[in-house]
């Protein structure tokens, strides 16, 4: 039975941008290798930690969501440890309420800013009319 997860990690900053991306290919590959699929990476790009790390004081976080089978979770942590790019990783299991609220975040997201606020504007002259029409 296929779960949702997500996965973040935190690449130590020593690293180059090629270096980084190559980093977040390799443990893509991992999950897709062992029949898992990705429905969502995001990078979050470089930002403080919030105490120091092996006396790093910033990292790379990477966000990855993804459909697996449980058992590959053994294996992409493995890969996680065994990597000394990696500062930390968290990697969790969503239950129907996360995965709900991660979908509405991913497809927010993925829409453009103008229309996002283009929404925004509509809202408040719907919420306008109405008020008007129930002063009448």
């Amino acid at each position: 039975m296929l779960n949702h997860y997500e996965a973040v990690f935190i690449l130590t900053p020593v690293l180059s941008d090629a270096q980084m991306k190559e980093a977040v290919e390799k443990f893509k590959t991992v999950v897709t290798d062992n029949g898992g699929t990705i429905t969502n990476e995001e990078n979050w790009g470089m930002r403080k930690l919030a105490y120091p790390i092996q006396k790093k004081s910033t990292g790379f976080y990477t966000l990855l969501q993804f459909d697996a089978e449980p058992s590959l979770i053994a294996t992409l942590e493995t890969q996680f440890r065994r990597d000394e790019r990696v500062l930390r990783f968290l990697t969790f299991r969503l239950d129907k309420y996360a995965y709900e609220y991660a979908e509405k975040r991913k497809n927010t997201k993925s829409q453009p800013k103008e229309v996002k606020e283009g929404k925004a504007k509509e809202e408040v002259k719907v919420e306008k009319q109405e008020s008007e029409k129930q002063e009448d």
